[in-house]
């Protein structure tokens, strides 16, 4: 029992190059201009919006059913 090294452990310069291997295959260099980031929202205006889009569609559908009603009586 001379030797206490761990079985399985990878040298580190095989596991320095995996790694680099791994890095490029899963992050592509981005092309193209860097956008700047996005504006601020605003999630008042977002919320009002959203329901009245909302609203929009229900009496959208409500009036939809009651037309395909009429035509079916």
């Amino acid at each position: 029992m001379a030797s206490r090294g761990r079985r399985g452990v990878v040298p580190a310069r095989d596991d320095e190059q995996r790694r680099e291997e791994r890095a490029k295959q899963q992050a592509p260099a981005p092309q193209g201009p860097v956008l700047p980031p996005p504006p601020p929202v605003d999630y008042g205006v977002f919320m009002q919006g959203l329901v009245q889009a909302m609203q929009t569609q229900a009496h959208t559908q409500a009036a939809l059913q009651a037309q395909l009603e009429a035509q079916v009586e």
